[in-house]
C-alpha cells in the first residue's frame, strides 16, 4: 500500500512508491472536504491519466486547451510524468507526491495530473481568481501625485510597486501567514538600504505568529505591533503604491499581502501620520505650510472642547468680558452642564459620520451635510446646546478630518472624549494631566523596536526635515537615521551642487 510522503521528497524514495488511481481519490477526499472536487480520467496508450482540480476555482477553458487537448491530439506522447512535461504548453510544472503539497495547491486553484503507477505527478496553476482592475484610491486621495492604487492581488501588487522601483536591489521574501488558511505574502525592501536587524524582526514576528487566519493587511498589523492596547496605531497601512516606494527608499520595510488591497509598511512614527504625499510633489513651502496645518488642527481637535468644558465650569476668569454676555444668553437656555451637553453633541457628531460613511456614497454625503445643519439648529431652539459650542464641534471636527491617515483621525476623536470627562471633574488641572498622560504614552510607545515619537524623542536634527517639517529637497541629501538605513546617504551635496554650477 502506497504511503503518502509528507516530509522526504528525494526523488529516490518517490520511485519506490506507486499509487493507484483510486486509492489517490479516496485520500484526496478525506483530507479536502470540498463538494466540489472532481476527478477527470484519460485513457491514453493504455495508461489512466487522472486531472484532479477544484471545478469553482479553476479556469475551465485553459485546462481544456493547454492540458486536455494536447494529450488527446499527440498520439506518441510517453504517458508519463517526463512525457507530459515535454508535451504540456505550460511554464510551470512541479512535481510532487506530497499529500500536503497536493491538497494545497489544490485550494490554490492547481490541477494536479497524475499516471497510474508513477511515482509523483505534476502541479500546475490553472486559477481563475475574482479581483478587481487598478483604480483609484478611495480613502487616500491626493491632488498631486500618481492615481493609482493597490488591489487584492498579490501578483497585480507586486507587479504595480515592480513598475515604480526599477531597482535591481528590490528584495521580495516569500511568506506564509496564518496556519489554517495559509495566505501568501512578500517582505518588500531594498537591500543595502533596510536595516538587516529591521528585516529580521519584522519577517520572524510574522513567521511567529500562531493563529489560524489573518483576513489582511490590517489585522496583521495589529498582531505584530509592539502595544496592542495603545489607541494609537503603530504599523501604517496604505493604498498608495508611491507612498510604498517613498517609505523604501528612506530604509523601511512593507509587506504585501494576497487578498489585501492595502500595504502594511514600518517602523512608523507619530509624526508619519501626518504626512502625505503631496508634501513631496508640492513645493517644499507648500507643504510645510499644510503640514503645519494639520499638526495645528490635530491639537484644535484635541483640545478645544475640552478646554471649553473648562472654561465654563471652573475659569469663567478667563473669558474676555465682552463674551460673558454673549455666552450667557447663548446658554440661558441650556438646562444641562457643559460637559453632559459637550459629550452629547461629541456623540451626535460620530453617529453623523459613522452613518455618512456606512450609507452609499450620494446619499451619505447628503445625510452628513443636511443632518448636521438641521440637528444643529434644531439642538440650539430647543435648548439642548447653545450656539458657541455647535461652532466648537464643527472646528474639532474638521480637525480631526485633516489627518491623511483614517486610523490615526480614528484614534484622535477617541481620546477627545476621556479629555472632556476629565475637563468636567477637575477643569484646566484635567486637561492638563491628561495632556501629560497621553505625552508620556507616546514617549514609552515603540514600532518595530524605534521610538514613537522620533525625531523630536530622542531628538534627531536631520529627520525634522522629513517629518515634522519640511525643508528644499536638495537639503536631504542623509536618510532618515530613526530606520538605522545601512546606506545613510542619498546624493552628496558636493557633487550635486559642482554638477549645479557647471551647468549653469
Amino acid at each position: 500500500m502506497f504511503k503518502w510522503k509528507k516530509e522526504s521528497k528525494s526523488q529516490e524514495e518517490f520511485k519506490a512508491h506507486s499509487l493507484y488511481i483510486d486509492e489517490l481519490k479516496v485520500q484526496l477526499k478525506n483530507e479536502l472536504l470540498y463538494s466540489d472536487i472532481t476527478f477527470r480520467h484519460l485513457k491514453k496508450n493504455g495508461n489512466r491519466i487522472v486531472f484532479c482540480f477544484l471545478e469553482s476555482l479553476i479556469d475551465k477553458s485553459s485546462l481544456d486547451e493547454f492540458i486536455l487537448a494536447p494529450i488527446q491530439n499527440n498520439e506518441k506522447i510517453e504517458c508519463s510524468v517526463q512525457g507530459l512535461t515535454q508535451v504540456l504548453p505550460l511554464s510551470v510544472l512541479t512535481v510532487t507526491n506530497q499529500l500536503s503539497e497536493v491538497v494545497s495547491g489544490l485550494i490554490e486553484g492547481n490541477v494536479y495530473i497524475y499516471v497510474e503507477g508513477d511515482p509523483y505527478g505534476l502541479l500546475t496553476n490553472l486559477s481563475k481568481t475574482v479581483e478587481r482592475g487598478v483604480e483609484k484610491p478611495e480613502t487616500e486621495s491626493n491632488v498631486y501625485g500618481p492615481k493609482i492604487s493597490f488591489t487584492e492581488s498579490l501578483v497585480s501588487n507586486m507587479n504595480i510597486l515592480r513598475n515604480n522601483l526599477k531597482d535591481p536591489n528590490l528584495c521580495m521574501q516569500d511568506l506564509v501567514v496564518g496556519k489554517r488558511v495559509k495566505t501568501k505574502a512578500k517582505l518588500v525592501y531594498i537591500q543595502g538600504i533596510a536595516d538587516e536587524e529591521l528585516v529580521t524582526t519584522l519577517k520572524q514576528r510574522i513567521s511567529e505568529l500562531e493563529i489560524d487566519y489573518v483576513p489582511g493587511n490590517t489585522v496583521l498589523g495589529h498582531l505584530i505591533e509592539n502595544n496592542s492596547w495603545s489607541v494609537f496605531p503603530q504599523l501604517m497601512t496604505t493604498e498608495l503604491p508611491d507612498r510604498i516606494s517613498i517609505a523604501l527608499y528612506r530604509g523601511k520595510v512593507a509587506v504585501l499581502m494576497d487578498r489585501s488591497p492595502d500595504c502594511l509598511y514600518g517602523p512608523t512614527t507619530f509624526f508619519s501620520y501626518f504626512e502625505s504625499t503631496e508634501d513631496v510633489y508640492m513645493r517644499w513651502n507648500m507643504g510645510l505650510f499644510l503640514r503645519v496645518l494639520r499638526l495645528t488642527a490635530l491639537f484644535l481637535s484635541v483640545l478645544l472642547t475640552p478646554a471649553y468644558v473648562a472654561v465654563l465650569t471652573y475659569h469663567y476668569e478667563v473669558i474676555p468680558s465682552p463674551m460673558l454676555v454673549t455666552l450667557g444668553e447663548s446658554r440661558s437656555k441650556v438646562p444641562f452642564p457643559p460637559v453632559f451637553e459637550t459629550l452629547l453633541l461629541e456623540f451626535v457628531i460620530e453617529l453623523l459620520r459613522e452613518a455618512g460613511a456606512r450609507l452609499p456614497t450620494k446619499v451619505g454625503q447628503t445625510i452628513g451635510i443636511v443632518g448636521g445643519i438641521v440637528i444643529g439648529q434644531a439642538a440650539v431652539q430647543a435648548g439642548f446646546t447653545s450656539n458657541i459650542l455647535i461652532i466648537m464641534i464643527a472646528l474639532s471636527a474638521l480637525g480631526s478630518f485633516t489627518t491623511p491617515s483614517y486610523l490615526m483621525g480614528t484614534a484622535i476623536r477617541m481620546i477627545r472624549f476621556p479629555i472632556i470627562i476629565i475637563a468636567g471633574i477637575w477643569g484646566g488641572i484635567g486637561i492638563m494631566v491628561a495632556f501629560c498622560f497621553f505625552i508620556i504614552h507616546l514617549l514609552r510607545l515603540e514600532t518595530l523596536g524605534k521610538p514613537y515619537l522620533s525625531p523630536v524623542y530622542p531628538l534627531q536634527w536631520r529627520d525634522l526635515g522629513y517629518s515634522f517639517f519640511l525643508v528644499p529637497y536638495q537639503y536631504l541629501t542623509k536618510r532618515p537615521q530613526t530606520n538605522k538605513p545601512l546606506d545613510k546617504e542619498r546624493f552628496s551635496e558636493k557633487k550635486a551642487k559642482l554638477k549645479k554650477d557647471i551647468d549653469e
